[in-house]
Formats: structure tokens, sequence, C-alpha cells
């Protein structure tokens, strides 16, 4: 096979390149679903204990680009190639015009930009070859993690939820963000997307 020249490709930057989910990442999977706080902050939950098959099974259903669960999930990685994160993408109201991303980064490698740097890259890909309008993200209060990066890519926050989402003993609130287009015309730097 044939050497690949990533120097154009519109689905990687300066720091992460976006691939194909493959049922061979089953194990970071595994890995990650033990990280109860990552979990919780995620999915508003804690999950039943990991298992080898249930990890297996769910790579094999979100593989190569496949929506069948209503998502496209991608798997992040450095342009060396080592999987930092998983990111997915959500684009189910094409009506309205509104879509959302949903990412995780392995704990070893939080706190390094990697989930901004894919956000970056499906935002483009939403507003700009989509053709959507807006960004709706929603974060459950205490992941600082979160509201930091999406104040970094110019979401504003739009609304509070208060006590909407049980766990943990108690009823948090929901914080919810939004970027429309409009919005992130106004800070992308067209040089560098007129490049891919």
């Amino acid at each position: 096979m044939r050497e690949i020249v990533y120097e154009n490709y519109f689905w990687q930057n300066d720091l992460v390149r976006l691939r194909a989910w493959s049922p061979e990442d089953w194990e970071w999977d595994y890995y990650n679903n033990f990280d109860t706080s990552a979990m919780r902050l995620g999915d508003c939950e804690v999950p039943f204990p990991p298992t080898v098959l249930e990890s297996k099974n769910f790579s094999e259903k979100i593989a190569n680009l496949s929506n069948n669960t209503g998502r496209t999930y991608f798997a992040i990685e450095t342009l060396e190639g080592t999987i930092v994160g998983r990111i997915n993408f959500n684009n189910n109201d094409e009506r309205n015009g509104t879509f959302e991303i949903a990412l995780l980064i392995d704990r070893d490698y939080r706190g390094k930009g990697y989930g901004t740097a894919a956000m970056k890259i499906l935002l483009q890909y939403a507003f700009m070859e989509k053709r959507l309008n807006k960004y709706c993200g929603s974060l459950l209060e205490g992941n600082i993690g979160s509201v930091a990066m999406h104040k970094k890519l110019g979401c504003q926050q739009e609304g509070l939820c208060k006590e909407n989402i049980y766990t943990n003993g108690r009823y948090c609130d929901e914080i919810l963000f939004g970027l429309t287009k409009e919005d992130y015309l106004k800070m992308i730097d067209f040089t560098n997307y007129t490049k891919r």
C-alpha cells in the first residue's frame, strides 16, 4: 500500500487527526469505561461494570463511520497515530440546522488541547460542508474542562436547567451552550480554511 500523504487532508489540523472508529479500538473503549468520573460527566450516569464483550460489540456497532446509533464516531489520534480520544457527531435535526458533538479524551491526554482541536475539525465540517447553522452543547455542572473548552471555541452559555439531571445522589444543573454559524464565521481564520 502506498504511503498516505496528509498535507492537504481535511480531517486533521496541527494537533490531531480524525479517523473512522475501528473494531480494533475496543481496548481503548474498555479501558476508558473504568473512568467513572468521566463517564458521569459525559453520560450523566454511572454505567454498569465494563466488559470486554460489551466494548467489542459497541466498537463493532460504531465502526467505519456507521450511523446506526444516530451518531457518527471518530477516533482522535495524534499526528503520530496515538489514539487519545473519541468524538461523535450528531446532525439528526437537519431541518432546523442544529447538531451536537460529544467527546471523551483519555485521562492521560487531557488538558493538552486534543479535545479542542478535534472539536474545531467537526465544527468546520458541520458549518462549512453540511450547511448546518447551530451547534448545541449540554454539559453537567462540574464539567470544568468542557466548560473551558466551549468558551475557548467561542460558544456562548445560553441557559441553565436547574436541577435537571439526577446523578451521584442529587439533582445537578445542566449547562446549555450554543454556537451559531454566524458567530463561528466571525472567529475562524479563512486562510487556514481555504488550505484544506
